[in-house]
């Protein structure tokens, strides 16, 4: 992904947050890969995944749930927004902070991360402590590359009690079906993980693959790898994509079965998807500053309250800690 240069600012808590957030917490941001090192890390304006695609299970969501001034809060209708959400402060800092209206990312109480080998080493107790809900980390890419820290970040983030699951970064110059043999060949059959996701967009950067399909096959593809993960881990996996592919491959309404993460650095989800009624992550920034680790990092708000996450949880099975 690529970063967007700019001053450190750290968000005012509100009043009734129970976290608190340090200055020594947040480090200047650090210098993006080489162009060597591509990888699809470098073709967004983001620092890591691409899905929404896609928290610490009761502790955590209560605290997100205090800094965004509501015990209890449902997600907000579209084109409604109740003025007492309005008062929510975004609960983590950002490098490059978008100033969001109507309906904002600080108006959900639960928030996790996506993160890859770019964030290199993470003290996981400091984000355990800052009410991180759930983190997804890339686990493959194409049909030959692993993420270098995904086993460390998978033992890690369950040694830490943080709801983990993996992701892959699709590849068009290999078939649906070899990438989710490869994904199912290095990711563990874990039960208690959180759902997979596929992450889909468009790569025009990408120094080996510049295939573009047809929506008609796109959309056979996606269906084609997610029928093959679901038969494995047992669990539908979310589908992660952007704005442009989303429009381009006309995805609303083609996957009923599948939850969507959307990115949206720029606006709700409802305005930017329109079509998008089935999102249960909104990830809305790659500049994020989160304490236990250096430099920017995607954030992400669950779609709903701090009584649906956990009930999320439940219906996929995933342990809480």
């Amino acid at each position: 992904m690529k970063y967007a240069a700019a001053g450190l600012m750290l968000l005012a808590l509100s009043a009734c947050s129970t976290a608190k957030i340090e200055l020594a917490d947040f480090v200047p941001p650090q210098p993006t890969a080489s162009a060597a090192a591509f990888t699809e890390m470098d073709a967004r304006p983001s620092a890591t995944v691409g899905s929404n695609p896609m928290q610490v299970a009761a502790t955590g969501a209560a605290s997100n749930a205090a800094v965004a001034g509501a015990a209890d809060m449902t997600r907000p209708a579209k084109g409604h927004v109740d003025a007492k959400l309005m008062t929510a402060a975004l609960p983590y800092g950002d490098s490059d902070p978008h100033h969001f209206t109507g309906i904002a990312p600080g108006d959900y109480p639960v928030h996790g991360i996506d993160i890859s080998k770019y964030q290199g080493d993470i003290d996981w107790p400091k984000l355990r402590a800052h009410d991180i809900s759930f983190v997804y980390i890339k686990a493959t890419e194409g049909g030959d590359h692993m993420d270098e820290r995904f086993q460390d970040y998978w033992r890690s983030a369950s040694r830490h009690g943080i709801p983990r699951g993996a992701y892959h970064f699709y590849y068009f110059c290999r078939s649906a079906a070899e990438q989710a043999r490869w994904f199912i060949r290095n990711v563990p059959k874990d039960a208690t993980s959180l759902p997979p996701v596929l992450d889909i967009e468009w790569n025009p950067d990408s120094p080996s693959c510049r295939k573009r399909p047809s929506a008609a096959a796109i959309r056979r593809d996606i269906r084609t790898y997610v029928q093959i993960v679901e038969r494995h881990f047992g669990k539908r996996p979310v589908i992660y994509t952007t704005p442009d592919f989303f429009r381009d491959n006309q995805l609303a309404g083609a996957f009923p079965r599948n939850e969507f993460w959307l990115r949206s650095v720029a606006g709700h989800p409802d305005k930017v998807y329109p079509d998008a009624n089935n999102w249960r992550f909104w990830q809305y920034t790659g500049t994020g500053l989160v304490p236990g680790i250096r430099g920017k990092t995607d954030i992400d708000a669950f779609s709903g309250s701090v009584a649906e996450w956990q009930d999320w949880l439940k219906t996929n099975k995933v342990r809480i800690d």
